[in-house]
């Protein structure tokens, strides 16, 4: 247990002095009932079997007070709690085919516009991670229940390169499992690549959103199929239309168009769901539609209430044993 305002802790030792000079002004006025006892002027009151009354209140009052001290230094206590919840990594592709304004502002600015929306309508209990990719992948953002972060991290996403789309879904497992995987591109063809064992994230997702054009020589589809194995869902986004246009890379005019075939794919051999950028009513669905679950958490929580009411029932204890031991309180 540690405590957000420590200095408090050092008001506890008034307790060993309270105690001090509790001991002798009891002895004496023990000493004192004694005699006016012995002069028949009064009775001490209690059998020597029941003097533990006599204490009970002071030591009731007392613990009140350290109880109060404590709850002042505001205890922190790390406590294991249950709570639906999910990770999701949004995976987004920052290629130079996403500079492409046959959707306004650009490809990039819709597919921040629907991460960011995408973000905004999780509960609390969802951890998000993202992931830019283009000719490789990079996790700029680790999962987590920090939204802003999350949503800090898409608006810093920048253009440039080819598409691997394979690599931002292995670069999401990355981030899914807080870890680097390491695959062999070759044992990822069709017979086999049930065979790889990454680890099992179930409930996890991992949110694509791209043009769909891929340029690797790695099978984006074999690599989803990788991550259905890991219990992993693949949900699609496709950004751009199927017309097309030309984008300039490095002074040359380039022709590019959304390839909604590849997407499709990728989400159906992990049971996931493509959806177009220009569909609100399908982005609607997908935000709606990360499967929560009950897991155990560690989290650090403020305990001050629990040492509050504590001490409020040791008042009342001792007040109740100071009636019962003198007819009043004392």
């Amino acid at each position: 247990m540690t405590f957000a305002s420590p200095g408090w802790l050092l008001a506890l030792l008034v307790l060993p002095a309270m105690v001090a000079a509790y001991v002798p002004a009891r002895r004496r006025l023990g000493r004192r009932r004694a005699a006016l006892a012995a002069q028949g002027f009064a009775t001490t009151g209690l059998g020597p079997h029941q003097k533990w009354r006599l204490h009970l209140a002071f030591a009731l009052f007392t613990a009140a007070l350290g109880m109060l001290i404590v709850a002042s230094a505001r205890p922190i206590a790390t406590v294991k709690t249950v709570r639906r919840e999910a990770t999701v990594v949004l995976a987004i592709d920052v290629s130079n085919s996403m500079a492409a304004t046959d959707v306004k502002p650009s490809r990039l600015g819709v597919a921040k516009a629907v991460a960011e929306d995408f973000v905004r309508q999780q509960p609390a209990g969802v951890q998000i991670g993202v992931v830019a990719f283009g000719p490789s992948a990079l996790v700029v953002q680790p999962p987590t229940f920090d939204h802003s972060a999350a949503l800090r991290a898409i608006s810093r996403l920048s253009l440039g390169g080819g598409t691997s789309l394979a690599s931002g879904i292995l670069t999401a497992l990355d981030a899914i499992a807080g870890k680097t995987l390491v695959i062999n591109p070759a044992s990822l063809n069709q017979d086999n690549s049930a065979e790889v064992n990454i680890g099992y994230y179930g409930g996890s997702t991992i949110v694509l959103i791209s043009d769909g054009e891929d340029t690797s020589r790695t099978d984006p589809v074999a690599m989803a199929r990788l991550a259905s194995v890991a219990g992993v869902k693949v949900q699609t986004v496709g950004v751009g239309t199927v017309a097309g246009t030309a984008v300039e890379i490095d002074g040359f005019s380039v022709a590019t168009a959304m390839d909604p075939q590849t997407l499709q794919q990728v989400a159906t051999v992990t049971n996931g769901a493509y959806h177009a950028a220009a569909d609100p009513a399908g982005l609607a669905a997908l935000a709606k539609g990360i499967n929560l679950h009950f897991g155990v958490v560690t989290q650090r929580t403020e305990v001050t209430a629990l040492f509050a009411i504590a001490a409020m029932a040791l008042m009342v204890a001792g007040a109740l044993a100071s009636v019962l031991a003198f007819g009043r309180v004392v």
